[in-house]
């Protein structure tokens, strides 16, 4: 007979579970036989017992078993099926152009994507922005629309990796979010449900990550690396800084606007573009569709300058119900806020630091973000035209644009911002945009 607290008290104990144990726990989540008490009992074991390399690997596999695991192979499509997945941040609008970047080289990206919770943008919200883009297709219209055009985007559907949802929400409201071992798990079983071959992850370090420490971050990645490749797709991790926006703009449509005028060629925030093409490359050579880091970023510009990669966004807007003439007439589509104004540095010298959290918050102070996952966004909503860290400033430079939708949001954004962004006598060291790729050993 299972007891699931014979599981949890193992854990407690500090012995390592077998994959049996783990299985029928999982089993226990996704058909309610285990408590939701239960579960929170074995995530605070696992929050100060952590896991081996082993067990986190069988708590990945079992929670990818628990729903449906897209294939592939029945389509005999002529490249591999990549994706990259990001741990958040602000102005982190990479997936939008990555996937038709990665598509025109030849690869395939069933991406699926997540809603922004608290201080961090969601790339599904990024795309709801967009009037009619459908980001849960039936199934079988998403294969065939990544089948067509390489690349869909779409959410978690309620059959793919359903204990995770269950095993998330009791972690957070029990403070055990931070388990690097149930993060790794929460990660990959959507990911490894999705069929893929490779799969490159984007850990963010600095004021505006997930993790607290660079440390953290190098942690998080290595143990989802090993996870990953442990689980039998060929993973890698690129770490890489979130000390500031990394778009020039946060918010859904603003960004919606940037990733077109991106692939359009019209404006590339070179910050943003080093990193996307940082893990474009890295996805192209793990998959073998590059020769090496020079071949990768020589196939991803012809991608770019050729229109390739932005009719296959175009293409993939409107296969998923957005409008057919998107990338033509996408402010005609993608509304501005009502009142559009600067927010003033009010004092002279270097951008010496930024609570990139606290700008993150200061959109969904706006409406742009959750405070609650049923919370509806004002998708008009964000900041744009960020000053750099570095950069010398006067009282009456614009430390950014405030997009808001009435006086009282516009006021409230603008102390946020104002207590986010500090002066500093003489210019800041500045951080890497890519502290370092971790492969498997």
């Amino acid at each position: 007979m299972f007891l699931p607290q014979e599981v949890i008290r193992k854990k407690r104990d500090g012995q390592r579970l077998s994959a049996d144990d783990i299985r029928r726990f999982v089993a226990g989540i996704t058909d309610n036989s285990v408590a939701e008490s239960q579960i929170a009992a074995l995530a605070m074991a696992v929050y100060f017992r952590g896991m081996e390399l082993e067990e986190n690997v069988d708590l990945a596999l079992a929670m990818r078993d628990s729903g449906r695991r897209m294939r592939w192979d029945d389509l005999q499509l002529p490249g591999p099926m990549l994706d990259k997945h990001s741990t958040g941040g602000v102005g982190d609008v990479v997936s939008l152009m990555l996937g038709p970047m990665v598509a025109a080289c030849g690869g395939f990206v069933p991406m699926i994507s997540g809603r922004g919770l608290g201080h961090t943008g969601g790339t599904l919200d990024k795309l709801s922005a967009i009037p009619g883009y459908d980001p849960f297709p039936a199934p079988e219209r998403f294969r065939q629309v990544v089948k067509d055009i390489g690349v869909a985007i779409i959410g978690q559907t309620a059959d793919l990796a359903p204990a995770d949802r269950r095993f998330y929400a009791t972690r957070d409201i029990t403070a055990t979010v931070e388990s690097i071992a149930l993060i790794t798990a929460s990660i990959l079983s959507k990911k490894l449900a999705a069929g893929l071959d490779v799969l490159v992850m984007d850990v963010k370090a600095g004021s505006g990550a997930f993790m607290p420490t660079l440390a953290d971050s190098e942690e998080l990645a290595r143990r989802i690396v090993e996870v990953g490749c442990g689980a039998g797709v060929a993973t890698s991790a690129l770490i890489t800084d979130m000390s500031q926006p990394l778009a020039s703009t946060a918010g859904n449509s603003i960004e919606t606007r940037e990733a077109v005028r991106y692939l359009m060629g019209d404006e590339r925030n070179p910050r943003l573009h080093e990193v996307t093409m940082a893990l474009c490359a890295e996805m192209l050579l793990a998959s073998g569709l590059a020769s090496d880091e020079a071949d990768a970023r020589a196939r991803l510009t012809v991608a770019l300058d050729s229109g390739r990669a932005a009719e296959i966004f175009g293409r993939m807007v409107s296969e998923l119900g957005g409008p057919v003439d998107f990338l033509e007439h996408y402010d005609r589509y993608l509304a501005p806020a009502p009142i559009v104004r600067p927010v003033y540095a009010g004092g002279s010298g270097f951008v010496g630091g930024m609570d990139t959290r606290g700008l993150g918050m200061a959109v969904c102070a706006l409406g742009g973000g959750r405070r609650q996952s049923g919370d509806q966004l004002d998708y008009r909503v964000g900041l744009s035209g960020f000053v750099e860290l570095g950069a010398r400033i006067e009282a009456d430079t614009p430390l950014l644009f405030v997009h808001a939708a009435d006086e009282a949001g516009f006021a409230e954004a603008e102390r946020r911002v104002r207590a986010a962004v500090s002066l500093t006598p003489t210019a800041p060291s500045l951080p890497p945009l890519v502290y370092q790729t971790i492969r498997s050993a």
